[in-house]
């Protein structure tokens, strides 16, 4: 069985035990690298969504269901689980399917609570979808190939973009929308972030956003424009209540969260191999195709726990891979410490309430860069092939379609009035219909014999 390379001798083997301060001290270290990822999802999607008298609540489960699925990654309790430290939280990719069906449903009248209980449940069925695939994971990666996978994730990044610039504008319900001092904060908090992931040192970088967004919320709070004092204003405590919000099935909000799903599994079976290879775990053999299953089935179970407390699908977050790289600390046992402080912060509602405060063009600027990084790894995994012109032709025919028919439906909704209504809530979001219609090509296309078709029968059109 072959090992990884040995560069460094880790402080803490995977199934060593840690003294107190330093499992401690290594838990703070992985929070503060990816709190922001864990808080932004529900912040855009509550704000977006106009579920703001539920955002405090929102952000609290989101912490919960973070800190319970990073415990059972790190337990891996009868086979489910990676065993190692693998942060949970909600992916970006999801945000895009889920705002886009929850303003279809805002559109014709649904109530917040109704709203919350359709992308729950919704959210609980799709969590099946990894935890089957995890037996079948090799026929799955022949369908979802990387040119599929980037498309959408490419999709699900630009789809992102337009909420950022919305939060940088000072927010969709801002009276003073545009203002200039909305823009220089927002501009500020994007420069430091940039300024950071120049730096040399690994710890700027990895902390860059955090940093960007603390500087942001200061100088919002000299301008008047922070007021943290409103945290106050909330419960002492929260406690999670098991489909508050009711339970709620659509097939229009299932299939593009489960589409968005079976791409998760594909980035988490990357974000897992890396994981193996820092913490210096077998990469071939029975026991990493174990690991990497029960890495599969975690992020499966950690996804029915958030959508049973509230809260949005589940994924293993790449940034904490760094943090093992830096600390040199693999011990699964740091990931209860890490599972156990987001545990405890979602019981205080005032820190959700405090996050809440978050000035909008610091949080603009801020996932700006994020959404960005989306679109870029979309690019990455899309090139990871030669793009051929059978690649080519499915990457201009899903974008086309996903933006055309996003873009024609905004300003002609009529146009699809002749549709079946399933079909109609489908189409309303463009990384569904481009993401199903890369899939589609990608299986109908031949890979072999399109170029010569295409020299035979089609005239060569040169552009100058």
């Amino acid at each position: 069985m072959e090992q990884p390379t040995r560069q460094h001798q880790l402080l803490y083997g995977l199934n060593e035990k840690m003294p107190l301060t330093a499992a401690l001290f290594t838990a703070i270290q992985h929070i503060l690298a990816s709190i922001v990822g864990v808080i932004t999802p529900p912040l855009i999607i509550g704000s977006t969504l106009g579920l703001n008298s539920y955002l405090p609540y929102l952000i609290s489960m989101s912490l919960f269901a973070s800190g319970l699925g990073t415990m059972v990654q790190a337990g891996r309790f009868m086979k489910v689980g990676a065993g190692m430290i693998c942060l949970q939280g909600t992916s970006f990719a999801f945000l895009g399917v889920i705002i886009s069906g929850g303003l279809a449903m805002k559109q014709q009248g649904a109530l917040p609570e109704d709203i919350l209980a359709m992308i729950f449940g919704s959210s609980l069925v799709a969590a099946l979808i990894p935890i089957i695939v995890s037996r079948f994971i090799h026929l799955f990666a022949k369908i979802l190939t990387p040119l599929v996978t980037g498309i959408v994730i490419v999709l699900i990044g630009i789809s992102l973009v337009k909420v950022s610039i919305t939060d940088w504008g000072g927010g969709a319900t801002a009276t003073d929308f545009g203002a200039p001092s909305h823009l220089i904060l927002g501009g500020i908090t994007l420069a430091v972030i940039i300024v950071l992931n120049c730096c040399k040192s690994p710890w700027l970088r990895l902390s860059s956003i955090v940093s960007g967004i603390v500087l942001g919320t200061l100088i919002a709070a000299w301008q008047g424009s922070f007021h943290p004092q409103l945290a106050l204003d909330g419960p002492a405590i929260t406690l999670p209540i098991p489909f508050r919000f009711g339970f709620a099935f659509s097939w229009s909000m299932f299939v593009p969260i489960a589409l968005v799903a079976l791409i998760a599994i594909i980035e988490a079976v990357g974000d897992l191999t890396a994981n193996c290879m820092i913490s210096q775990q077998p990469l071939e053999g029975p026991e990493f195709t174990q690991r990497i299953k029960g890495g599969i089935i975690g992020d499966g179970v950690s996804c029915l726990i958030a959508a049973t407390f509230n809260s949005f699908p589940n994924t293993t977050f790449a940034q904490n891979n760094g943090v093992i790289q830096m600390t040199q600390v693999a011990s699964r046992y740091a990931g209860y410490w890490i599972g156990g402080l987001l545990l405890l912060l979602s019981f205080f509602p005032m820190f959700s309430h405090f996050l809440q405060q978050l000035p909008k063009p610091v949080l603009g600027g801020a996932t700006l860069v994020m959404f960005g990084n989306v679109i870029a790894a979309g690019i990455r995994i899309m090139t990871r092939e030669a793009l051929d012109n059978r690649s080519m032709l499915i990457i201009a025919i899903a974008i086309a379609i996903a933006f055309g028919v996003g873009l024609g439906i905004e300003a002609q909704p009529e146009i699809i009035h002749g549709l079946p209504v399933f079909l109609q809530s489908l189409l309303h979001g463009a990384v569904t219909s481009g993401g199903l219609v890369a899939i589609l090509l990608n299986i109908v296309l031949p890979k072999a014999g399109l170029a010569t078709f295409k020299a035979k029968v089609l005239p060569v059109t040169r552009v100058e």
